[in-house]
């Protein structure tokens, strides 16, 4: 696996790949990798001729500076899962190769910004496309995979790819979940033990929303799945059941798809996760 740290030696590493019409496929990444990611990687390899892997965190996405420091960052085993997995390039860059201090990004995220982590992390998917559409600038993937966990990341990254004509063929891939069913998160790392056993109630509210929800109306899905939250550790920051293309907030069952996602702090750490319910 090739390690690029600067645009220069990324594009090194690219040029020839582009020359030759391979098809490249990226997976953009925070870093803290875990096997939800590493999934990714590997449908890449499966869809693709040549692997890119970005670690960056980026921090014009968090609204938290907190967060930001707090964020994990273990490069070393990160390389070597990577290595393990296939990946062919990883590009790893310092934020002052990524952003100049004049930096300004203006996209128009549209209704998205305004709705569920827009409405509880403002800002959050400006800083999004800003990375994002930098990637996409820098590595021209013709290919480029996201965790189904990240939901509405994902539309606002299928909205801008639409927008700006961008062309990249984009895929949402699964959740990938521990065998008690909590979704891998590079977050879950600062769980404690008994914050991590805690944490396994957002994976049972959303099982009881898809198993009852042919059986109950909205309003007592959500009332009945919101008492799964009454517990010391748990602040739920929302629970909703929406579109899953506007992700507007379901008043009625209707025949378009239906998703349920949450945000919730298990101690002081913030965790998100989603299930499809029709």
């Amino acid at each position: 696996m090739k390690i690029a740290k600067t645009k220069t030696e990324l594009f090194n590493y690219l040029h020839s790949k582009t020359e030759s019409n391979v098809k490249i496929g990226l997976v953009p990444t925070m870093g803290a990798l875990h096997d939800g990611h590493l999934s990714l990687v590997n449908r890449s390899k499966i869809e693709c001729d040549f692997t890119v892997v970005s670690i960056f965190v980026n921090p014009t996405q968090f609204n938290n500076l907190n967060d930001l420091l707090k964020y994990p960052k273990p490069i070393e085993h990160d390389i070597k899962m990577l290595e393990e997995a296939g990946c062919d390039l990883l590009f790893n860059p310092e934020v002052d190769e990524i952003y100049s201090p004049e930096e300004v990004w203006n996209y128009e995220v549209g209704a998205l910004d305004g709705l569920l982590e827009g409405e509880f992390r403002p800002g959050h998917f400006q800083g999004v496309t800003q990375i994002v559409f930098k990637l996409f600038d820098l590595i021209k993937p013709h290919f480029a995979f996201f965790g189904q966990k990240d939901y509405q990341q994902f539309l606002v990254i299928k909205k801008m790819n639409k927008d700006l004509n961008l062309g990249i063929e984009l895929t949402a891939c699964p959740i990938i979940r521990e065998v008690d069913g909590l979704a891998m998160s590079s977050r879950n790392i600062r769980l404690n033990a008994e914050e991590r056993k805690t944490a396994l109630i957002i994976y049972q509210s959303l099982l009881f929303l898809k198993t009852n929800f042919e059986k109950h109306s909205l309003p007592q899905l959500l009332e009945k799945s919101r008492e799964f939250y009454h517990h010391e550790l748990l602040s739920l920051e929302y629970l909703r059941i929406c579109n899953s293309k506007t992700l507007n907030q379901v008043k009625e069952k209707e025949s378009e798809v239906s998703i349920a996602l949450i945000a919730c702090f298990v101690g002081q750490t913030r965790l998100i996760d989603n299930m499809i319910l029709s």
